[in-house]
């Protein structure tokens, strides 16, 4: 994949033609495709201090390129002095041309930054084909500078596919180039 190929075009392209022939599609509509990408940045502290949030909220709003939602609290729990209604969070949801962009980033420039990558795991699908991964910093990404972090935060990533099983879902990622521990592409 050239770096102006958008992840779109090479799903279309390559992609699609390979999951049928694996999996033995008749109908191009039953080929698994990304349905959308959930990022969710959880701060127990903004509770207490609400100008942690609005950085998480900032930050979580450059990394995803639209604005994000602030999550509260559901109900209260004393043990926690958490009231009902306070900040615990942002989340973002991303569809179309977005996802496939964020997606490629993720690939091309964000895990290759983590110290001693050797591919992320395989085994973190949920049973519907539904992907989730955790980054320990907000800092591996571009438009976050380091100088700028005061609280390292992570983030968890769900990647939702149209895949009914794991199989096909990490068979689409891995075609889609996602870097999987001992999974080569041609399996």
């Amino acid at each position: 994949m050239t770096v102006t190929e958008s992840l779109r075009k090479k799903y279309e392209k390559t992609v699609k033609k390979a999951l049928k022939e694996k999996f033995g599609y008749d109908n191009d509509h039953k080929v698994p495709r990304l349905h959308k990408i959930v990022l969710n940045m959880g701060v127990g502290e903004a509770s207490h201090n609400s100008k942690i949030a609005e950085v998480i909220e900032a930050q979580l709003t450059k990394i995803a390129g639209q604005k994000c939602v602030v999550t509260k609290a559901k109900k209260s729990i004393a043990s926690y002095k958490l009231r009902e209604g306070m900040p615990v969070g942002a989340m973002v949801t991303l569809r179309g041309e977005r996802m496939y962009d964020f997606l490629q980033k993720l690939i091309c420039v964000v895990l290759p930054r983590i110290r001693d990558f050797r591919g992320i795991s395989s085994k973190s699908f949920d049973g519907r084909g539904n992907y989730t991964c955790g980054l320990k910093e907000q800092a591996l990404f571009p438009e976050i500078k380091y100088e700028d972090v005061d609280l390292v935060k992570g983030m968890n990533i769900s990647i939702i596919t149209t895949a009914e099983t794991d199989d096909e879902a990490r068979t689409l990622l891995a075609e889609l180039g996602m870097p999987f521990k001992g999974m080569n592409k041609q399996q």
